[in-house]
């Protein structure tokens, strides 16, 4: 009897294990970062290029950016344009928040770098097969100026990950 129960223990240990780990991972669908060195210049929009074969699955969408401890600001504003194989490009502005009220930055991360991993588009179809582009831009700059901030500092990499 005490033999019969321990195997029903490591059974159902072992089952909750392969659920445990099976249950925690995605797939990423597309997931590519580009570096910035030199900041993130406006006049050169960061752009991903992925192919969707698939036009009935549900994505969800991220920007994600990693910043170092001189990123000067608490939020950051983006311009995200989604050019389809054919048709119209979508256009997204999106607002989000990088930093507490104190200043201390959101976001993963152990050091001074800090990874943020922002929603873009949740349960997105690609409803056309095809390479579709996507760019990303700042659109940040200092409060009472019309013209945004020609290079944006602290940004180190930014990224589009596609689950």
């Amino acid at each position: 009897m005490i033999t019969n129960n321990k195997r029903n223990l490591f059974k159902f240990v072992a089952l909750s294990t392969v659920m445990a780990f099976t249950a925690c991972t995605t797939t990423d669908f597309f997931n590519e970062y580009k570096s910035l060195p030199d900041g993130w210049k406006k006049s050169e929009p960061t752009v991903f290029d992925f192919e969707s074969l698939d036009t009935i699955t549900k994505h969800d969408a991220y920007i994600n950016i990693r910043t170092k401890s001189d990123y000067p600001y608490s939020n950051l504003f983006l311009i995200v344009k989604m050019f389809p194989p054919e048709g119209n490009a979508t256009v997204d502005t999106l607002q989000y928040q990088m930093a507490n009220a104190d200043g201390t930055m959101l976001g993963t991360g152990f050091t001074d770098v800090k990874e943020h991993k922002l929603i873009w588009r949740k349960k997105v179809v690609f409803k056309k097969q095809g390479v579709y582009k996507i760019e990303v831009e700042h659109a940040m700059r200092k409060v009472n100026e019309v013209k945004g901030d020609a290079v944006l500092n602290g940004i180190t990499e930014i990224g589009l990950q596609v689950q």
